[in-house]
């Protein structure tokens, strides 16, 4: 996954500056930006302190660990059922064969 170039602090004070009052155009210019960046950013971090950029980025964390956990708890999970689905050695098949 490609690295992104500028942090979620770095991307909220570019929309503090334009919230400042410089026109959108040249804050682009100057962190060398398309205007569709700037205004994805202002979409994601719109509103947002620093504080808040950090609490959502530990979510967004968490939330793909545990994506991960259920996805891994499907797979085990769907394979132990394949499994007693094909058992050779279910009771049915051995009844012939027990010697007590």
């Amino acid at each position: 996954m490609k690295r992104a170039r500028f942090t979620d602090e770095q991307n909220i004070g570019m929309l503090k500056e334009q919230e400042s009052g410089q026109r959108t155009a040249d804050v682009c210019r100057k962190h060398g930006i398309s205007e569709a960046t700037f205004h994805k950013y202002k979409a994601k971090y719109g509103g947002m302190d620093v504080s808040d950029a950090r609490k959502l980025k530990a979510l967004e964390d968490e939330n793909a660990k545990l994506k991960k956990l259920l996805a891994e708890a499907i797979l085990d999970n769907a394979i132990l059922k394949d499994v007693a689905s094909k058992n050779v050695w279910s009771a049915s098949s051995v009844q012939g064969y027990a010697t007590s």
